[in-house]
């Protein structure tokens, strides 16, 4: 069965000669039609820039990355993008962001408001609908956002640290509605954090990344069974495990940067 996404000896260089950096370097990793992937690792280690590939706003400098075999050279709307910055358009309210894409489309105005208010219905935005994005919390935000990704009905699902910026509670809040989300729509996830429990809490697998030049270090099933608890026994000996493999390249990171040394 062909992958869903597809990233196949994927390496990245940015700049010329001498002065050029590795920020890839032969990445392979096959994700499944439904399967919630995230990317963990220290930072410079090209979460984002692998995300970015994906996404299709970064070519590689070799390698492939392809959806259902085919190879992406641009963005799609096969491909919804949520950014840890909301990217909301302040003079929109709720249901105008949402329903923005849509619009877009060409789609009609009856189509419009009914996928619109089957989606504040699902992210529980509905008495927020006429609200401008000033006036939400940055939880209520990332909803929106999420909803307007939701609206295309793209079947990958891209998310660069979508909760980096939220308080704890918040933070998991979200993450239970985008697990319930993704139970209920199966979308293909994709996810980048920094945070070794929200990785856990949150994926099949999780594919732990090396400082610059990022490749794959390990590559994690998750089989606890879901709904997760961060407190179990269980849950801890992963997450001591996975904070060896993330905190020894960021030790890499610290002495590369300390001695004035670019790892390559």
């Amino acid at each position: 069965m062909t992958a869903h996404v597809s990233v196949q000896n994927v390496s990245k260089r940015f700049g010329e000669d001498a002065n050029a950096i590795a920020a890839l370097q032969d990445i392979h990793v096959e994700i499944a039609h439904g399967e919630f992937v995230c990317l963990l690792g220290p930072s410079g280690c090209g979460k984002s820039t692998l995300l970015n590939m994906i996404a299709g706003f970064i070519a590689p400098t070799a390698g492939s990355v392809r959806v259902d075999g085919v190879e992406v050279t641009s963005p799609g709307p096969d491909r919804g993008m949520v950014f840890q910055e909301y990217a909301l358009f302040p003079w929109m309210t709720v249901e105008q962001n949402v329903a923005f894409g849509l619009t877009i489309k060409g789609m009609s105005r009856a189509d419009i408001a009914a996928r619109v208010g089957e989606l504040l219905k699902l992210l529980k935005l509905g008495e927020f609908r006429a609200r401008f994005p000033k006036d939400l919390s940055g939880g209520m935000r990332q909803r929106v956002a999420i909803a307007r990704v939701l609206a295309l009905d793209s079947p990958i699902l891209l998310m660069d640290e979508p909760f980096g910026a939220l308080d704890a509670l918040t933070r998991r809040t979200l993450q239970d509605e985008l697990l319930r989300l993704w139970s209920e729509l199966r979308r293909t996830v994709v996810f980048v954090t920094h945070s070794i429990e929200e990785a856990i809490y949150l994926a099949d697998r999780v594919v732990v990344m090396t400082y610059r030049p990022g490749t794959v270090k390990r590559d994690q099933p998750i089989a606890l069974a879901r709904p997760r608890d961060p407190a179990s026994n269980e849950f801890n000996a992963l997450k001591r495990e996975l904070a060896g493999l993330v905190m020894a390249e960021q030790e890499r990171h610290i002495e590369s940067e300390r001695r004035g040394v670019t790892v390559d």
